[in-house]
């Protein structure tokens, strides 16, 4: 229904509402931090960005990195990728700039391709906990269980089931009204902050796009939290300290991103009750959207032998 009803709905919602833009106040209003600021978020934009183009393109340069588990990371990697372009861009412009403005298409925009890329987010990291589930409790049917096309399913199915839920999302935000008010505390269109904006009843949209949250949440949860059940239990038996040491050593990264992900994702998003709870809310969405995305390549690569290996052979062709 939303899928398509979106397009159409956007532009008729946006005609209805009073508003037409919204004026994003940013980090923070003091003079002297804006500078720093800027050349601080500059950085970290170019390193998330070279940082994850760079693991990429050692996974498509290295045959031996040609397995499910790197076809996933390359995956998450590329959704990062897409992710620091959502918001920093307007994020920098925000410390040269005396007003910040965002029209509401573009305040709408941002939104859905936040969604978008969180909620593939969630199902990629639930894919390649299932993963290393099936390598670890199923070893001599990993071949067959995590095949080419079953790898494949799994990422389209993360892809299509996070636009399916920022679709439904996006949607229930499009349709509030928005009258008088139109500074948004924040330095990027988030729900939180255009649901304190909204004018009339707005339960029922807050409702459903709760629902398609939880659902996202929950249910990646589940199968995350399962399937590392799962692992522990078959560590547990496992006789050899060495084959406990490799099994955690293949998890261990994935742990600490899942953790990371979800949560900096709840502490950003639990609703503020008071002007220190808005600044604590920036400060986690900051860690959410900007560094994370900047960490996982590092987390992926640091911890990762194979990808030391696929790095010194990288070098060594350009070098040579």
């Amino acid at each position: 229904m939303f899928l398509q009803m979106y397009p159409a709905e956007l532009i008729n919602m946006e005609n209805d509402s009073s508003v037409t833009e919204f004026i994003l106040m940013g980090l923070t209003d003091q003079p002297v931090l804006q500078l720093p600021l800027f050349l601080l978020f500059f950085v970290n934009y170019t390193a998330t960005v070279l940082g994850n183009l760079s693991l990429m393109s050692l996974i498509c340069l290295n045959s031996h990195l040609h397995t499910p588990m790197y076809f996933f990371i390359f995956n998450l990697s590329f959704i990062d990728f897409c992710y620091s372009f959502v918001f920093t861009p307007k994020t920098l412009m925000s410390f040269v700039s005396e007003i910040n403005t965002i029209s509401f298409r573009g305040c709408m925009t941002q939104l859905f391709f936040f969604c978008l890329f969180v909620n593939s987010e969630c199902f990629v990291l639930t894919a390649m906990a299932y993963d290393r589930y099936v390598a670890i409790c199923r070893p001599l049917m990993y071949t067959v269980v995590m095949s080419p096309g079953a790898c494949s399913l799994l990422m389209l199915a993360s892809h299509l089931l996070g636009l399916s839920s920022a679709i439904v999302h996006t949607g229930c935000i499009i349709r509030l009204r928005f009258c008088d008010s139109k500074v948004i505390n924040h330095y990027m269109c988030d729900t939180f902050p255009l649901l304190e904006l909204s004018c009339g009843n707005s339960h029922a949209n807050e409702l459903v796009s709760s629902v398609s949250v939880a659902v996202v949440v929950v249910v990646s949860s589940i199968i995350i939290v399962s399937s590392y059940a799962l692992i522990l239990v078959n560590i547990i038996h496992l006789s050899s300290s060495k084959g406990w040491s490799k099994a955690m050593g293949t998890c261990s990264s994935h742990i600490i991103t899942v953790a990371l992900f979800y949560g900096f994702g709840l502490l950003a998003h639990i609703k503020p009750s008071s002007a220190e709870s808005v600044v604590q809310r920036k400060f986690f969405s900051v860690v959410y959207t900007f560094v994370l995305p900047l960490l996982n390549p590092l987390i992926y690569s640091l911890r990762n032998k194979d990808v030391k290996l696929a790095m010194k052979k990288t070098l060594k062709r350009i070098t040579v």
